[in-house]
């Protein structure tokens, strides 16, 4: 069983994102706080889950959460400030926006900035040791897949429905086939043998 928070009487949130490693699309942050007595016996590191059970979670998530915010750093930002610093910047955008505000934070990995003078905690795997990163996983994860599967309906032979922008085999060569899209990120290298394309 997942912990509820690190500190129980504190009003605290949980932080994640979801295509971090990816070549196409955002990277999407949620923040999540969750109720004292929130309990589920599924809920866990997003990953974890299949598809039908992470819209199932989301579903609960968004009724019983105190607050919740979900928010995409679009490529232009990432290629600006590199990924790990979009990450952080759609955590810290995402925290802004929850009612009331957090007293405490619990991030998802290794790394993170202050934010809004708040302290925080980073948890390495934290999405399968605590449920309010778990839920901000789902979250995060629910809303990108959206996203991706939204755009694939522009770009059909990157087939982003099914890889979510991932570098698979298969996104690699309709990369080398067909060229980068305004939804691949500049910065990123988007093929292994070669450091430029067009765009």
């Amino acid at each position: 069983m997942l912990q509820l928070k690190i500190n129980n009487d504190l009003i605290e949130c949980g932080t994640d994102e979801a295509g971090r490693g990816c070549l196409a699309g955002p990277v999407t942050a949620a923040a999540v706080i969750l109720p004292d007595n929130f309990t589920h016996p599924f809920l866990t590191d997003s990953k974890q889950l299949t598809e039908k059970k992470r819209l199932e979670l989301r579903t609960i998530i968004e009724a019983e959460a105190v607050s919740y915010y979900i928010v995409h750093v679009m490529m232009g930002e990432i290629d600006s400030i590199n990924i790990l610093n979009a990450s952080i910047l759609g955590m810290h955008r995402a925290i802004k926006k929850l009612t009331p505000s957090p007293q405490y934070i619990a991030v998802d990995g290794n790394r993170f900035k202050p934010v809004l003078n708040i302290p925080h905690q980073t948890v390495i795997k934290g999405d399968g040791k605590y449920l309010h990163i778990a839920a901000a996983s789902i979250l995060a994860k629910t809303e990108r897949d959206a996203f991706m599967e939204k755009i694939d309906k522009e770009y059909p032979q990157y087939n982003w429905k099914k890889n979510k922008g991932y570098p698979t085999r298969q996104h690699r060569e309709a990369i080398r086939e067909f060229g980068a899209t305004p939804y691949h990120r500049k910065s990123f290298r988007l093929l292994p043998e070669q450091y430029a394309l067009d765009f």
